[in-house]
């Protein structure tokens, strides 16, 4: 079994000699055996075919996914030492390249305690997003308790024409439409001036903090009393703790993935796949705080309301040949936003098991070569509000990713006092 990678996997696959990795990071109390978590790893990729497979390049070096049934999710074990140790960890595995032409895109780290075991997914970002990580972790938990839980059989994506409709995909009107876009959009980035160095990412560094219950669950309450998602809401109160900390240099702009599941019901929950879609929100500046959440909602409804996965889709399958500029314009283009902020949402993944406890999924981290590295990644486990922002010295200071962190928390701590005194 094999399949082309599609544009946006290709993107971030790069040249493959940069790594662009994804880390769920995640915490088990009770004691473990290799051989169960070998068994339980073999079992996932037996339901999805795309974790065996490794990357080949045909003639004209275009990237294919091919399923190979010898190669296994390689197992690194050390010894836990500190609470944090998966930090550091995480770090190290962001700099750790794929083999990908003989081994499978993913791999397993499991720190060691007597009573508690960190451990960890490593994903290349090219095979798949949070959404199919979090079903990954699910089955993998299920099978550690119990061997011989059925997780089914995967019905993997063999193309694009698995994910569009054959009434759009193969509708003339519809592939005129994305063909002339696509070479609009190639001959646009041909000629936006780029730099012709890249900026020097310098250290990269990783913060993690979490909202235990009461305040997580304060929050959520908030958010309904002003009628908008907690997504809108972590997205004013990143902006807004960008521009304080920032001032001149915050660029007021906050890329937010879409989940395209929510829009192309061909693709499913277990689905291993990596594709997504982008908003990007603003606060305007002459109003304050409540009244921008309300024009934020307003403006998050509309754009979203018009994403079309399906041109979108086809739009950037016929731009394959524009990919190398895009990639330079990625890496080498001045950057415009602040951060790209990622919600997971509610983890609804189950707390206990027979043999064992799944004590905390930790947000996950990812960090890459295209551009800007500033990511918040934010999820939810067992009603507590987790955070993970990554960045590097050449793009947002260390100093100041503290600095911006601390005045989030304070931003949602003067909220929430304030819902309690309108109480």
């Amino acid at each position: 079994m094999k399949r082309r990678l599609l544009f946006g996997e290709r993107m971030l696959l790069g040249d493959g000699t940069e790594p662009f990795n994804t880390v769920i990071p995640f915490r088990l109390r009770g004691t473990f055996v290799l051989k169960n978590i070998q068994h339980a790893l073999e079992k996932i990729q037996e339901k999805h075919p795309w974790l065996k497979a490794v990357i080949q390049h045909d003639e004209k070096n275009i990237p294919w996914f091919e399923v190979s049934e010898k190669v296994k999710i390689p197992i690194r074990i050390l010894a836990k030492k500190e609470e944090n140790d998966w930090l550091e960890e995480s770090k190290n595995e962001w700099y750790k390249l794929f083999n990908y032409k003989e081994q499978p895109l993913m791999r397993f780290v499991w720190i060691k305690g007597e009573a508690t075991s960190d451990m960890m997914f490593v994903f290349h970002h090219c095979l798949c997003d949070g959404g199919s990580a979090m079903v990954l972790l699910d089955e993998f938990l299920k099978l550690l308790d119990n061997p011989t839980y059925d997780i089914g059989v995967e019905n993997p994506i063999l193309g694009i024409h698995d994910v569009v409709p054959s009434e759009i995909l193969n509708n003339r009107g519809q592939k005129f439409k994305a063909k002339m876009i696509g070479r609009l959009a190639a001959t646009a980035i041909k000629v936006i001036p780029v730099n012709k160095k890249t900026t020097a990412r310098q250290s990269d560094y990783l913060l993690n903090w979490k909202f235990d219950k009461e305040m997580s669950q304060e929050l959520i309450a908030y958010c309904k009393s002003q009628k908008v998602t907690v997504n809108t809401f972590l997205c004013a109160t990143v902006l807004k703790a960008f521009q304080k900390i920032r001032k001149e240099k915050a660029f007021n702009k906050v890329s937010c993935p879409v989940d395209i599941r929510r829009f192309a019901n061909q693709i499913k929950a277990d689905h291993i796949f990596a594709f997504g879609l982008m908003i990007v929100v603003s606060l305007n500046k002459k109003f304050g705080f409540e009244e921008n959440l309300k024009l934020m909602q307003e403006a998050v409804e509309k754009k979203t309301s018009k994403l079309n996965p399906y041109i979108t889709m086809m739009v950037m399958e016929s731009a394959h040949d524009a990919l190398t500029n895009f990639t330079k314009l990625l890496k080498n283009g001045k950057s415009s936003n602040d951060c790209m902020f990622s919600n997971l949402g509610r983890i609804s993944i189950a707390h206990e098991y027979k043999e064992f406890t799944l004590e905390n999924v930790f947000s996950p981290s990812v960090i890459g070569p295209l551009g800007n590295t500033t990511t918040m990644v934010a999820s939810t486990f067992r009603g507590e509000m987790d955070f993970s922002f990554m960045g590097s010295e050449g793009y947002l200071p260390h100093s100041e990713a503290l600095a911006i962190c601390d005045e989030i928390t304070a931003t949602i701590k003067q909220k929430l006092e304030s819902l309690a005194v309108y109480d």
